[in-house]
Formats: C-alpha cells, structure tokens, sequence
C-alpha cells in the first residue's frame, strides 16, 4: 500500500511539509509505503478546459508537474494534499494543481481515501480546509478525518511545532488512514460499480 503525500507550498521544508511529515511518520509506522510530491515554486497554470487531455490518456498537454503527479497516481492507494492558508484559501499552485488533476478524472480516483491538510498563522484555515476537501468528495473517494480538522497553526516552523494540538491530530490522521488501508486490504471487497454519469442542466 502506498501513499503520496503532496506539499503544495511555496517553502519545501516550511509549516506544511510539518504537518505532512507528522502523518507520513504514523504511516510508516503502520506499513504503509509513502512518497513526497513537492509542487516546487515553478508555475502551474490553471485549467482551461480545452478537454484535450480527455483525448490524451488523461495527460495535459503542458507537461509539468501536473503529468508527472498522474504518473504516480494509479499505484498509489491513497493521498494527503496539504497547503498554506493565502487569504483564507488554498495556495494558488495547488488550486491550479487540482483543478487539472480531478478535471475529468474521477474515474483515477475513485475508491482511494485521501485527507487534506493545512496550515495558516492564524485564521482561514477551516475555509482552506473545505475548499481542499471539495476535490476527493466529488470523486468517490473516501475522505479521512481525525480527532480535530487538519490544521496546524504558526508563522514558521519553529512557531509550528509549538502547536502540540495540530500536531496531534496529523498523528491521529495518520492512524486513521492507516486503519482504512488496512481494513481495505485484509477484506479485499471489490469497489463499488458506478452507473454512468448523469449531468442534469438546470438551463435549457
């Protein structure tokens, strides 16, 4: 079983990859396989919706990190995206990230669990949080909680580790997601069969 871990902010070593590395230590402790994905500070350009990737085997036609991240994706079992609070909101590199990475392709992620994580110096981390979990819950994917939502508070790293609390509960996280992979493997149930997608236009 692997896991990725994704560490969508601008500073590789910064309050988020803390966060990240808290719930990776839990994982690894529990057998679970994990990976570090850094965004980097390169730009990603957001989605235009040419749909030219669902004609492409599921690959943008900008070859960034975006392509390289759908490399990994079909081996992996599930994900953590993590991100600092800018203006109450996710960062705008993985804003742009997801929003290519799902676009289309639910059909990648389906059946995977997933959490996501952020960390803010003092407020807009609950809309950050809500906003990231938009992603894997419109895509059949089971979304892990823990003991608090997954937030860790300070200006630096330093300021970071003092929250004992948002560092408990990337450890909890981390049990959790554990636990359900686990779960998942011994029972070895076949996913779920979806129907084909029903779009509904309120417009005609």
């Amino acid at each position: 079983m692997k896991v990725i871990l994704v560490n969508g902010s601008p500073h590789k070593d910064g309050c988020t990859n803390l966060a990240l590395e808290e719930v990776k230590k839990e994982l690894e402790k529990e057998g679970i396989q994990t990976e570090n994905f850094w965004l980097g500070i390169e730009p990603i350009r957001g989605c235009i919706g040419c749909n030219k990737c669902l004609k492409t085997n599921n690959r943008c036609f900008d070859n960034d990190k975006v392509n390289e991240f759908l490399d990994k994706v079909e081996e992996a079992d599930g994900f953590v995206f993590g991100t600092p609070v800018h203006f109450a909101s996710a960062s705008g590199s993985i804003t742009s990230f997801l929003d290519r990475v799902f676009y289309g392709r639910g059909n990648l992620f389906a059946g995977k669990v997933c959490s996501c994580v952020v960390s803010c110096r003092r407020g807009g981390a609950t809309a950050t949080f809500d906003q990231l979990n938009k992603y894997p819950l419109i895509s059949n994917m089971y979304v892990v909680g823990s003991s608090y939502w997954n937030q860790i508070h300070g200006n630096n790293k330093e300021e970071a580790k003092q929250d004992l609390e948002g560092l408990q509960t990337m450890r909890n996280l981390g049990k959790n997601m554990a636990y359900i992979l686990k779960c998942m493997e011994k029972n070895n149930l076949p996913k779920p069969k979806y129907e084909n997608s029903i779009k509904t236009n309120f417009i005609r």
